[in-house]
């Protein structure tokens, strides 16, 4: 008998969803030929057989959750090992995900309530935390409890996040724990651009034109040792809104790409997107972000920075607008614009002439 754990998948990845079985058991399999199609907090992965054998027993039914060590599939007899498959070479990392560690801190809610009230809580699944209580000096009492079952019962059972989403939720947490926001926003005239029914490449151009002026956004910063690391290479984490949620898809030194470099990136972006056929090193390490969301609604936001990068850029939906010019009011085709920056390491100047090339690069006509 021989036992296959799940591994490590990358950034010390606690867990992965199984989203397809390619074996059953008693089927044969070889070395390296696909096994299972899990899905982690990154992206879909598939994970190759470790040994060729006969699959005796599989440890988890699709969208079960496995833990990181936990077993994955059972062979039977004597297997031939591999000296190095895909899974062997995965890059691992000793940092590990913990939802209780400092970096990702909550709010604990102590709940005022009897031992026979928190019974009754645990027994209709109630948190308390989410009950308001009705009693003297903030007692919960039963029949609070009970207001709160029936209205979880109306609106039907919770639906656990998984993935991308349960990915985002660990982000979002981590970004609110740590980072001290702060957000500027302005306005590009872009209406020199003769084509802006696209104009992420030109987007990205700019922001490329503003780290070259300002380089302290291109960076990453350890909280912990209180330095930050200026990068020269610009991988940039582009925001992608797809209906398993939010995530961040790297492209890779973009600061060597001319305009149409960028859109053939882009465009071989979009088709993975489609397909969903992205690999773990696609999805991380990148140095700033760029969003997008104009694309959809919105004029100005607040976007979020994630550690440990320390800024992200976000465009709004461009729109005509009156605007006064040498004394004259003319129609422009306005794009508005917002910089969020962690200004634990990130000054209101840097943030600010960063702003201005981007928007110097923005408003050039090609």
């Amino acid at each position: 008998m021989n036992i296959f754990h799940l591994p490590d998948l990358g950034e010390g990845l606690p867990d992965a969803e199984i989203v397809e079985w390619h074996v059953k058991v008693g089927d044969s399999i070889s070395i390296n030929a696909p096994l299972v199609s899990v899905e982690t907090a990154k992206a879909i992965i598939d994970i190759p057989s470790p040994v060729s054998g006969t699959v005796s027993h599989l440890y988890g039914d699709i969208n079960e959750v496995i833990k990181t060590g936990d077993p994955l599939v059972e062979f039977e007899g004597d297997t031939e090992h591999d000296s190095g498959t895909v899974v062997g070479e995965m890059e691992t990392s000793d940092v590990l995900i913990d939802d209780k560690s400092s970096s990702n801190k909550s709010i604990r809610f102590n709940a005022k309530a009897t031992p026979a009230v928190r019974a009754l809580a645990h027994r209709l699944g109630v948190d308390l935390s989410m009950v308001t209580p009705s009693g003297h000096d903030g007692l919960i009492q039963s029949d609070d409890v009970r207001r709160v079952a029936r209205i979880l019962s109306a609106v039907g059972p919770m639906e656990p996040l998984r993935g991308v989403r349960k990915a985002m939720a660990r982000n979002m947490s981590q970004s609110h724990a740590e980072v001290a926001p702060a957000t500027v926003v302005d306005d590009a005239d872009i209406s020199l651009i003769k084509n802006t029914a696209d104009i992420t490449p030109r987007l990205i151009r700019a922001l490329v034109a503003a780290c070259q002026t300002e380089p302290a956004l291109n960076a990453w910063f350890d909280s912990h040792a209180l330095g930050r690391r200026l990068l020269s290479s610009i991988h940039l984490g582009l925001a992608v809104d797809a209906p398993q949620g939010l995530f961040v898809a790297v492209l890779r030194d973009i600061e060597k790409e001319n305009l149409d470099g960028i859109k053939q990136k882009l465009a071989t972006l979009k088709s993975k997107i489609e397909q969903r056929s992205f690999s773990a090193d696609e999805l991380r390490g990148y140095t700033i972000t760029l969003s997008n969301y104009g694309s959809i609604a919105g004029r100005y936001a607040m976007p979020v920075v994630l550690p440990p990068t320390v800024a992200i850029v976000g465009s709004g939906k461009a729109r005509e607008e009156v605007v006064v010019i040498e004394g004259k009011m003319l129609i422009r085709n306005i794009l508005p614009l917002a910089i969020t920056v962690d200004h634990r390491v990130v000054t209101g100047g840097e943030a600010t002439r960063f702003l201005k090339a981007f928007i110097e690069d923005l408003q050039q006509p090609h």
